[in-house]
Parts: C-alpha cells; structure tokens; sequence
C-alpha cells in the first residue's frame, strides 16, 4: 500500500473528471474518482468500457460506502478496496 501511495504522489492522477486513482490496479480501464465536499470525501466511478456508468452513478459520499459495506460481505465485491479511504485522502491533499 506504502508504495503505491508513494508512486500516486509522484505521478498526476488527474485529467478532466478530477482526481482519480485505480481501484483494480490490475486494470487501467476504471477510475474512482475523488473530491472533498460537505467534510467527507466522495467517490465516483469510471469505466472505459461502461461509460454510461459515469452518467447513471453520481458521487457517493464515503459515509454511504461505510453504511453499505456490510451488504458484500462474502460477495465478490470488495468496497474497501474500491472505496479506498486512504488513497483518496492522499489525492485531496495533494490535489
């Protein structure tokens, strides 16, 4: 995790949508975005092959993801890698 945070700091994650770090780092092609608002930090999810998600999914405050977790326990879905608080502290800050 050390690392992977060190190499975000030295790269710009960031194009037109925002700030963004990869929550499948395996996969280039989805994006969780992140920004500040209303103190919590929000994620927004992109993915090269389903763009229409951009479009039909808004921002989700990290209160929600926290709330929701328990609905994918033992699923294939893991939020607390997706929803990764930690990485996108490290984007705001550096934003």
């Amino acid at each position: 995790m050390e690392t992977y945070i060190r190499i975000m700091q030295e790269i710009d994650m960031k194009d037109e949508r925002g700030m963004y770090y990869y929550p499948f780092p395996q996969n280039k092609r989805v994006r969780m975005y992140v920004r500040e608002k209303d103190e919590d930090i929000w994620f927004r999810l992109w993915n090269a092959d389903e763009p229409r998600l951009w479009d039909e999914h808004g921002w989700v405050p990290y209160r929600a993801v926290k709330r929701a977790e328990s609905m994918y326990e033992g699923k294939k879905f893991d939020p607390g890698q997706a929803y990764d608080l930690q990485l996108a502290l490290v984007l705001v800050e550096e934003g």
